[in-house]
């Protein structure tokens, strides 16, 4: 893979580019936001390796400028010091697929990469429309409404939902959302999923009577 690694401390970056390209990729190295921006407006690549604190620009702000600006679908993955779960959520929203905090394995990055080429690769393939109930769920609009309401929906949300009812009156773990809504393995230990269903929760349940989204307990969620 081409890859571009945007991470300001010299002995980190140069770490990740010995080892990248002992395994056959190619890596661009940006030590701060400003030059890695530019370099994404100039050069194609397969994947982003985003630090998440870097000077100039900072690795959330140029995710952003790379997904909603640039619209670039290229993978993402942040590397980050931070690794509370607002870190994390801000990072995804923004429009990262993926992260790994410091310090890691090698063998991890590795296998983090694998997976993102993978997905890259994959076709996704989507019903025009799904609904449950009164929910309906319309993707060549990127609609979602409920009793004829319209419900704001951030991607991750939009993509959490979708997965939802497509497998509605069914109880779906943590770990499966994870891998199928992120496509990558997280730590299974993060919440991350719990903090986007109380997001979900409150466009989709709260301003209505009826509530779809229930946990099962020691098992996962259900809509229904």
């Amino acid at each position: 893979m081409n890859i571009l690694l945007a991470e300001d401390e010299p002995s980190i970056s140069g770490f990740i580019k010995r080892g990248l390209e002992e395994h056959g990729h190619m890596v661009t190295q940006a030590f701060d936001g400003k030059t890695a921006a530019a370099l994404t407006e100039k050069h194609s690549y397969d994947l982003f390796i985003l630090d998440v604190i870097l000077p100039e620009i900072n690795g959330l702000d140029l995710c952003h400028h790379i997904r909603h600006e640039l619209q670039l679908r290229t993978p993402i993955l942040m590397l980050t010091a931070l690794n509370e779960t607002e870190d994390v959520v801000e990072g995804l929203d923004r429009g990262a697929d993926d992260y790994l905090g410091k310090p890691f394995d090698f063998k991890e990055l590795l296998a983090r990469i694998r997976a993102l080429s993978r997905r890259g690769s994959e076709p996704y393939k989507v019903d025009s429309q799904l609904m449950v109930g009164d929910l309906l769920m319309d993707h060549n609009l990127r609609q979602v409404t409920r009793e004829g309401q319209s419900i704001s929906l951030t991607p991750r949300e939009f993509y959490l939902l979708e997965y939802l009812m497509k497998h509605s009156g069914r109880v779906v773990s943590r770990t499966e959302l994870l891998e199928h809504v992120w496509k990558v393995q997280f730590d299974p230990g993060t919440n991350v999923v719990d903090v986007y269903m109380t997001y979900l929760r409150k466009k989709v349940d709260r301003p209505f009577k009826k509530k779809m989204i229930h946990t099962v307990t020691g098992m996962g969620f259900i809509l229904q």
